[in-house]
């Protein structure tokens, strides 16, 4: 029964998404353009221990100050992204903690690692519902204060889709809106979870599952990941 509502849930949130897209859309012309919004998703879910939750924060963090990404950022077209990073487990538990922020260069990049770094675990641990965090970055996404000629949800994780909604069900739900799913598989826990979130999660122009052996392999993970997503034709 809860599998079932939270499928209708699933397709209800997707006619929303749609309507609010709609909506914005009306202004658009009011917000700044960007080459790429990035939702930025770290795994807080039961299995993710208070180190290797620091690890994550610290690897994305220090991957905004590496010269390449800043480099890809200013390479585009605007020369200028937007990122936010949310912290998620259950399909009740997303929790913002970098809101919206524009990264144009070094300074705004180093600014962005800081709010990273800094930034408390605030996510309460649960169940793991990638398919719910794909619904809510979907719904980020689509109020965030940008026109972007590309949209990416990055989630992290080391687990498979417990709860919520299908995963196959919300990525066919939010693929088809220009959102790009990609995934960083944790493989400290699942032995064949690359494939699983290839098979089931990601989609959309140029998605891919990056893998990292361990919490321990995440900085360069993320940092891998971060070029392949800002700069596409890179790995």
């Amino acid at each position: 029964m809860r599998r079932l509502r939270t499928r209708l849930g699933a397709m209800l949130g997707a006619a929303a998404l749609f309507a609010a897209g709609l909506v914005l859309s009306a202004s658009a012309q009011e917000r700044p353009r960007v080459d790429l919004a990035l939702v930025l998703a770290l795994d807080c879910s039961y299995s993710v221990d208070a180190r290797e939750f620091d690890l994550q924060r610290k690897g994305l963090a220090r991957a905004f100050l590496d010269e390449a990404v800043v480099a890809a950022i200013q390479s585009g077209p605007s020369g200028r992204i937007a990122v936010t990073v949310v912290q998620w487990s259950a399909d009740d538990v997303q929790t913002v903690a970098v809101p919206w922020r524009i990264v144009d260069g070094p300074a705004t990049a180093a600014e962005l690692a800081s709010l990273i770094a800094g930034a408390p675990r605030q996510a309460a641990a649960g169940s793991t519902s990638i398919s719910a965090m794909m619904i809510y970055g979907a719904k980020l996404l689509a109020q965030a204060p940008v026109t972007a000629d590309r949209q990416v949800i990055d989630i992290a994780t080391d687990g498979i889709n417990n709860l919520g909604p299908w995963l196959r069900d919300a990525r066919d739900a939010i693929v088809p809106r220009g959102i790009t799913v990609n995934g960083l598989a944790i493989m400290n826990e699942v032995p064949y979870l690359h494939h699983y979130l290839r098979n089931r999660m990601i989609g959309g122009p140029g998605s891919f599952v990056e893998v990292a052996k361990d919490y321990a392999d995440f900085a360069r993970a993320i940092h891998i990941k971060l070029l392949r997503e800002i700069r596409p034709m890179i790995g």
